[in-house]
């Protein structure tokens, strides 16, 4: 179908959907969603011409002085907003941003995603991924601490679970957006849930995750609650991950160049080179995947978050897994990355562990051995030993650890780097210049 052809049919199916009104979306470098509403009668010239927008005012964009920008509805992406009716019908169609000349903006974070995805499939590769996002369901309390939800726990069916159907409207509402979800539970702590997604190409994974992020938080509100995507909202129990499925596939996406029959792990030459890079850069990703102040209180030893640097399969203290091969599922060879959390901006996830593994590839890097024991058992000496780094153990250190990866840095772009780590550091600062609770209760007698 040409591009005028998929104008015209986005037009009449917005029309056969009575939709009145349409929310062109941008994501911002932090991963907010940003939208420009237009009534439906405006469809037509936003779609062949794109809409203007303040760059400025989108955080990582512009400045002030070259705010002048516009926006190009990706017509793929039109989809009526299940929750909404009436006369407020309403559809979302996500853009991509472009400078005044009509060049693809550097500092638009899905073109930073595209961008990667181009320089793979410059080397034959199609990178795919699939995301298992958790996320914290509270009750809503005035004058109060919120409380979580449901006193279920893991898997659990029970009565108790009051959010099993908050997680099936959940579900029905991203089925009506498009989104193939293939399984939602109970998750570890209580209060905690996680939905899991179809694996697709890495654009359409990380505007589904953008999606059903909204998507999660309109469906609680409707049920009188509150959703987070704070990794670590209450302390003592489990934070909240998105652990990441990734795999390499021809350019057809039929053939999964991770396989190989020969090997223990069923894992090909072209793997282990993009899990070694991966891993060498995984300390200079955590920024990017674990990007709040709060993401670190999260990557701590017992609660089954990543700490070390270092691979296994049945190990589930290590920072990236390689699930199970099962016969006659081929397509499915995967590695799982488990340091991401949701407070991550999708575009930039995946545009930045593509270019560690890409790395890894081209450079023809080794794998270390496999942990299969606990690593969080392992002594100082026995990680020094077997050389396992440790992730940063907080935004500062990630940061410092980001500004000396150039792989990161390049992948990231010199535009959307400098204000990432512009917005992070105004965000440390912000958080090491508060007094807590905590200090005032633990200083405020004895000291």
């Amino acid at each position: 179908m040409s591009l005028s052809d998929s104008r015209k049919h986005v037009l009449e199916q917005a029309q056969a959907d009575g939709v009145q009104f349409v929310s062109l979306q941008l994501t911002d470098m932090v991963g907010a969603t940003k939208n420009i509403t237009i009534p439906l009668h405006k469809l037509g010239e936003a779609l062949e011409h794109g809409i203007w927008f303040d760059g400025s005012s989108v955080q990582g964009f512009a400045r002030i002085y070259e705010s002048d920008m516009f926006m190009i509805p990706d017509v793929t992406t039109y989809r009526v907003l299940p929750w909404t009716e009436g006369d407020h019908r309403l559809a979302r169609i996500i853009c991509d941003a472009y400078t005044p000349d009509g060049e693809p903006f550097q500092g638009d974070p899905r073109g930073v995603l595209k961008r990667q995805l181009k320089r793979a499939e410059a080397l034959g590769l199609r990178y795919t991924t699939s995301s298992e996002p958790e996320f914290f369901l509270f009750r809503k309390q005035d004058g109060a601490e919120p409380v979580p939800h449901d006193v279920a726990g893991y898997f659990d069916f029970s009565p108790r679970d009051l959010a099993s159907a908050v997680r099936q409207d959940i579900i029905l509402a991203l089925g009506a957006l498009g989104i193939d979800v293939e399984r939602g539970h109970h998750e570890v702590a209580i209060g905690q849930h996680e939905i899991n997604f179809r694996y697709a190409d890495a654009l359409t994974s990380a505007d589904a995750l953008m999606t059903f992020k909204y998507t999660v938080k309109a469906i609680a509100q409707a049920h009188d609650l509150y959703a987070t995507f704070m990794p670590k909202p209450i302390a003592g129990i489990n934070g909240s991950g998105m652990h990441t499925h990734q795999s390499l596939f021809d350019p057809k996406g039929e053939t999964n160049l991770f396989y190989d029959a020969h090997d223990a792990y069923h894992f090909s030459p072209l793997a282990y080179n993009f899990l070694a890079g991966q891993l060498a850069h995984a300390r200079g990703l955590a920024a990017v995947v674990a990007p709040t102040v709060n993401s670190y209180k999260r990557l701590v030893p017992g609660f089954e978050a990543p700490v070390y640097v270092c691979w296994g399969q049945i190990n589930r203290s290590a920072l990236m897994r390689i699930p199970r091969y099962s016969k006659g599922r081929e397509k499915s060879t995967r590695m799982e990355l488990r340091c991401p959390d949701p407070s991550g901006n999708p575009y930039l996830v995946l545009a930045v562990m593509l270019a560690a593994g890409l790395d890894g590839i081209e450079r023809k890097l080794q794998a270390p051995p496999p942990i299969e024991e606990s690593a969080y058992e392992l002594t100082e000496a026995d990680l020094r030993e077997r050389s396992i780094g440790v992730l940063p153990g907080s935004l500062d250190e990630a940061l410092q650890e980001l500004e000396r990866d150039q792989v990161v840095r390049d992948a990231l772009g010199e535009h959307v780097y400098k204000g990432f780590v512009r917005a992070k550091r105004r965000e440390w600062d912000d958080y090491r210049l508060q007094v807590t609770a905590w200090e005032r209760a633990r200083y405020f007698e004895v000291v």
